[in-house]
């Protein structure tokens, strides 16, 4: 473990090591099991990162199942508590730099890598061009010597063999070409994904160095609204304790037809915080349903999970319209950044 952690991870991370130690796998082969990244695994058992409470959750599960009774009350409440101290230890104006520091990194890296990517293809789709131009001024000088009427292309091959598999390449070049465009697009779009990103991402980092989480503009102007979906009472508890310092109103619904029945019924929503696992209907079809109503097209969404933020699960979501992707347990002054930045945008273009 690291020597720079604080006493409460450092106490977590301890507990942790121990129920796992008494399973007897590799951390490798129990990622596996979990479908966890074996990176992360280790991170959460040193102390360098706090996992969501599924994740210790599932180990107590594992741990049972492996011994054949059922883990005590006593643990549980042992290392609930260690959890939560832990939680409020990481849960600091610090603490939040740091993980929008590493987001801004990773961020970064997808776009500096969809742009050579984007480079790459650029020039083959170049190179396929200017020989499919090559092949189509040969075909024209063969049909201007070789033919002295219109003739069928087919009739044409038959006729010259040569001519055959000249049309033969330049088919297979354009169907390239097709494709390398297609992937070309992809990769730009990617890019100005992760350049938007990284643009957001340094707002919110200039937001909470300046402190301006708890201190959004006031004045004359009404604050909009924020709009908290998840289907866990304690969840919403949580999160409108973490974010009544902003000085707005909160509207929390329990579920994704709520969400949709409440952006009926208010216009001046600045953010939705979103989680992704609600039964009936999930985060991301909630999210389609709203990105697909242009009254709410332009809503600026969070979705708050505690799958992780792999990027399995973050693909997904930033394809179905989220503009961010945080994982549980949260830290309050990272949602509090975030949230006060997207209040500031909205302010500006209702101003």
């Amino acid at each position: 473990m690291g020597d720079d952690l604080n006493d409460a991870s450092r106490a977590l991370a301890e507990a942790l090591r121990e129920l796992f130690e008494s399973l007897h796998l590799s951390v490798r082969r129990y990622a596996a099991r979990r479908r966890l990244d074996p990176g992360t695994v280790s991170r959460y058992l040193n102390g360098t990162r706090l996992p969501p409470w599924q994740v210790i959750s599932d180990l107590f599960t594992d741990v049972a199942e492996h011994r054949g009774t059922a883990v005590t009350t006593e643990a549980i409440e042992l290392v609930r508590g260690l959890y939560g101290t832990a939680v409020d230890a990481a849960s600091s104006p610090k603490h939040a730099v740091e993980i929008l520091e590493q987001q801004l990194a990773d961020a970064d890296h997808i776009s500096r890598r969809s742009s050579v990517r984007g480079d790459v293809l650029g020039d083959a789709l170049l190179d396929r061009t200017q020989r499919i131009a090559d092949l189509e001024t040969r075909l024209n000088q063969l049909e201007a010597d070789r033919i002295a009427e219109r003739k069928r292309a087919d009739e044409l091959a038959e006729a010259h063999p040569d001519v055959s598999g000249l049309l033969r390449e330049r088919n297979a070049l354009q169907q390239e070409v097709e494709r390398l465009g297609e992937a070309l697009h992809e990769a730009q779009v990617q890019r100005a994904a992760a350049e938007g990103r990284c643009d957001l991402l340094e707002r919110q980092l200039e937001a909470v160095e300046q402190a301006a989480a708890t201190a959004l503009p006031t004045g004359q102007q009404s604050m909009p609204k924020i709009l908290v979906v998840d289907d866990q009472p304690d969840n919403l508890l949580a999160m409108t304790a973490v974010l009544a310092t902003l000085e707005q109103d909160l509207v929390t619904v329990s579920s994704g037809r709520e969400a949709l029945k409440a952006l009926l019924d208010h216009d001046d929503f600045a953010v939705i915080i979103m989680d992704v696992q609600m039964p009936e209907m999930d985060g991301y079809e909630t999210c389609a349903h709203i990105k697909r109503r242009p009254r709410t097209r332009d809503v600026p969404i969070i979705f708050l999970t505690a799958m992780g933020t792999g990027s399995e699960h973050s693909a997904r979501g930033y394809a179905a319209g989220a503009v961010d992707y945080i994982s549980k347990p949260f830290d309050p002054w990272v949602l509090r950044a975030k949230v006060a930045v997207f209040t500031s945008i909205y302010l500006e273009r209702h101003k």
